[in-house]
C-alpha cells in the first residue's frame, strides 16, 4: 500500500517559482501531479513512470513546470517556473502501483493519493 506527504505550496507573485514534493511510501510505478481549481475539474499536470522516466506534460504548462523523482527516496517533484494567476488551484499527487505501458494523464487510474497543497499565484 502507498501513503503519499505533500509539501512545498504557497503564495507566489507572477512569474515566480515554487517546488512541489511529494515523499511516497510503498511500492509505485507510476506517478503524476494533478490540480483543481475553484469551480474546475480536476486536470493532469504531469506524469512520470518510474521505471523508464518518461515523462507527459499538459500543454498549459509545456516548457514551465518539469515533473522529476529521486528513486532511491520514492519521492515525487514537481518545478514550477514563470508561474501565472492561472496556476492557482489545489495540487495533488497521486500514485499507482500497478505496470503500465504508459503513464495516464486521467485521475481516475491512480489508486493513492496526497492530501493537497494549496499554490496560489497572485497578479
Amino acid at each position: 500500500q502507498v501513503q503519499l506527504v505533500e509539501s512545498g505550496g504557497g503564495s507566489v507573485q507572477a512569474g515566480g517559482s515554487l517546488r512541489l514534493s511529494c515523499a511516497a511510501s510503498g511500492s509505485t510505478y507510476c506517478m503524476g501531479w494533478f490540480r483543481q481549481a475553484p469551480g474546475k475539474e480536476r486536470e493532469g499536470v504531469a506524469t512520470i513512470d518510474s521505471r523508464g522516466g518518461f515523462t507527459y506534460y499538459a500543454d498549459s504548462v509545456q516548457g514551465r513546470f518539469t515533473i522529476s523523482q529521486d528513486s532511491s527516496k520514492n519521492t515525487l517533484y514537481l518545478q514550477m517556473n514563470s508561474l501565472k494567476p492561472e496556476d492557482t488551484a489545489v495540487y495533488y499527487c497521486a500514485a499507482d502501483s500497478q505496470w503500465a505501458p504508459l503513464c495516464s494523464i486521467r485521475g481516475d487510474e491512480y489508486s493513492y493519493w496526497g492530501q493537497g497543497t494549496q499554490v496560489t499565484v497572485s497578479s
